[in-house]
């Protein structure tokens, strides 16, 4: 049996941002947008009307910004799951909108299918982070900067390699797989070899987990 599709709402105070997400995501399989809306004041007038699984929002809004209608559909409907979508990385902003109910932070400039696999991630529950939100977390909750030789063993990331760390520190950049193969003078294989066994020793569901567990013990 197929997986139900996802109905998404996406928010977004410019109209072709709109379309051009609306476009792009009626391509992906699994997913279906049922609306849109611009500003955070319509966002929770059609999420009431509509009852999508999740919802596509902006940050930086008129009317009533992504913040502060992310905290009222997460009032209001704390089964639908809300995925900022954004231009904006600032900390305030990443903080802010995980504090309101987000389910993930992921920016603008993302793949069309990265995108899809987060909204999927966060319709079952499980936070998407970019990369470089993931770094503003990890200094509001005081991460140290370590390097690959002075990790206790306390630390998940004392099981890794030294090459699995410096593969690490590639992903946590964004960087893709054909990127870090390229950096690391090694082949894509081996670069996925390297990530699944990442995965596996600090028990990370993905490479976004991964890159949030790293930064949060310090990896830069």
């Amino acid at each position: 049996m197929s997986e139900p599709v996802i109905r998404i709402l996406i928010v977004d105070d410019q109209l072709l941002m709109r379309d051009g997400l609306a476009s792009l995501l009626n391509i992906q399989p699994g997913i279906e947008v049922v609306g849109t809306a611009e500003n955070g004041q319509e966002a929770v007038m059609r999420v009431a009307e509509l009852l999508p699984d999740v919802v596509l929002m902006d940050v930086r809004m008129p009317v009533m910004d992504g913040i502060v209608a992310t905290a009222e559909i997460h009032r209001q409907f704390p089964a639908i799951k809300v995925l900022m979508l954004t231009t904006f990385d600032d900390e305030a902003y990443v903080t802010g909108a995980l504090r309101a109910g987000a389910f993930g932070y992921v920016l603008k400039n993302t793949p069309a299918l990265d995108l899809a696999q987060a909204i999927l991630m966060a319709q079952r529950g499980m936070v998407q982070l970019d990369p470089s939100a993931a770094n503003k977390v990890a200094k509001m909750i005081g991460g140290a900067p370590l390097t690959g030789t002075d990790m206790d063993a306390e630390n998940p990331l004392a099981n890794l390699t030294e090459r699995e760390i410096e593969v690490l520190r590639l992903v946590v950049e964004g960087a893709s797989n054909r990127e870090i193969a390229d950096k690391l003078v090694i082949t894509e294989g081996t670069v996925k070899s390297h990530i699944s066994n990442i995965l596996s020793r600090l028990d990370a569901r993905d490479r976004t987990q991964a890159a949030v567990i790293a930064v949060k013990h310090g990896l830069k």
